[in-house]
């Protein structure tokens, strides 16, 4: 009995700002990922090779969980993201390898499904919001019945009341524009401290947002339960947490309704599974982070698929920064993602049930990609985030 080996893995580096990988077995098999950090893509490429090359080339499809032990124990030095995404896509191309090799969707590889469609929704507005609500008006138009938005711009540690009423304005005009059944995810983008943060929970919460996002950074998820006992809308957070462990305190400070881990950044569907079961238990929604690219959103909708506590999926399709190549264009069918009264359908094809259009990822990648994010600075010429 032969056993189907890992013998070949390609990168391609893809606009707008997405790497792919490709891994090839002795059977023939093709499985995709997308390990990438935006703004990171060649940092991450290495560390896929150095994974690769040391631990996977030469080692049996099948046992991922092993697998994904030895590239994270493996190493004295653990975590952060530009490992846990280069972990994150190889992930991905497994499952995908295991999928096609046993001729099932990876859905049901973890347990089978426990719905045949996940609700989406779409971004309205760009890193400077303005005119959102005729933006909205048109997604809702298009059949999107959940929107997610930019709160604020810049902000300093501690700003003017217009800069809070702007926010409010710009949020209370979608309301208006789309109604009380359209629900409006408001992203504080990690653009906010703590003093701010209250005051535009407490500001916005008459509009009823379907949740604030990423209200502080990371680092300081502390404040998360001070910010929450301020407000009523619900809390989200997770998209630059990386790990079961990152995500432990936020679950045991009872302050987060919404986790929402990348699954090109948390680890890959292995780790995304966990921590989503971790969150199932404190009562947590799970919504994966996904502004990337067609692999990434594959592998979310798989992971959604089979998790009881899946609330929504943000996906990339229009949003502002795919400017010259969009989700779709990877696709050999870009009707896999059947997007119909606000869901989209689960692809049941076996792995992470997408066909990659091989030739058209290496026409792109003869293209320069160098995309990074803006470095925004405040009036006095300090660093603001962004």
């Amino acid at each position: 009995m032969t056993t189907n080996r890992i013998v070949d893995y390609e990168l391609f580096e893809v606009p707008p700002r997405w790497l792919f990988l490709r891994l090839e077995t002795s059977e023939g098999l093709v499985g995709w990922g997308e390990p990438v950090v935006e703004g990171r893509s060649r940092t991450v490429r290495t560390a896929v090779e150095e994974l690769l090359d040391n631990y996977l080339v030469g080692e049996p499809v099948d046992p991922i969980e092993d697998h994904w032990g030895t590239m994270y124990r493996g190493g004295f030095y653990r975590g952060g993201p530009i490992l846990m995404s280069a972990i994150a896509g190889i992930d991905q191309a497994l499952w995908d390898l295991k999928g096609k090799g046993l001729g099932v969707p990876v859905y049901e590889l973890l347990g089978g499904a426990a719905r045949d469609r996940i609700r989406v929704y779409q971004w309205i507005g760009g890193d400077r919001p303005s005119e959102v609500a005729d933006e909205a008006e048109g997604m809702v138009d298009a059949g999107f019945t959940a929107l997610k938005m930019n709160a604020t711009e810049e902000l300093e540690r501690v700003d003017d009341p217009r800069t809070v009423q702007d926010a409010v304005d710009r949020l209370r005009e979608v309301r208006e524009a789309v109604g009380d059944e359209v629900d409006i995810g408001v992203d504080f983008h990690g653009r906010v401290t703590k003093p701010m943060a209250k005051r535009l929970a407490k500001a916005l919460e008459p509009h009823e947002p379907m949740f604030i996002e990423e209200p502080v950074l990371p680092e300081h998820n502390e404040a998360l339960p001070d910010i929450a006992a301020h407000t009523t809308i619900p809390i989200a957070t997770g998209e630059r947490m990386y790990s079961r462990w990152d995500f432990k305190q936020v679950f045991e400070s009872g302050a987060v309704d919404v986790i929402q881990p990348d699954v090109s950044h948390a680890g890959g569907i292995t780790e995304t599974r966990k921590i989503a079961t971790m969150a199932e238990a404190y009562d947590v929604a799970l919504a994966p982070h996904c502004p990337l690219g067609p692999i990434a959103l594959a592998s979310c909708i798989q992971v959604d698929a089979c998790t009881p506590n899946a609330l929504i999926q943000e996906q990339s399709l229009n949003i502002h920064y795919n400017e010259t190549t969009d989700v779709t264009d990877y696709l050999d069918d870009p009707t896999v993602f059947d997007y119909e009264d606000g869901y989209v359908s689960v692809p049941d094809a076996p792995g992470l049930g997408i066909e990659i259009n091989e030739e058209y990822v290496r026409e792109q990648a003869e293209k320069t990609v160098n995309w990074h994010n803006p470095v925004w600075r405040h009036g006095d010429g300090s660093i603001a985030e962004w």
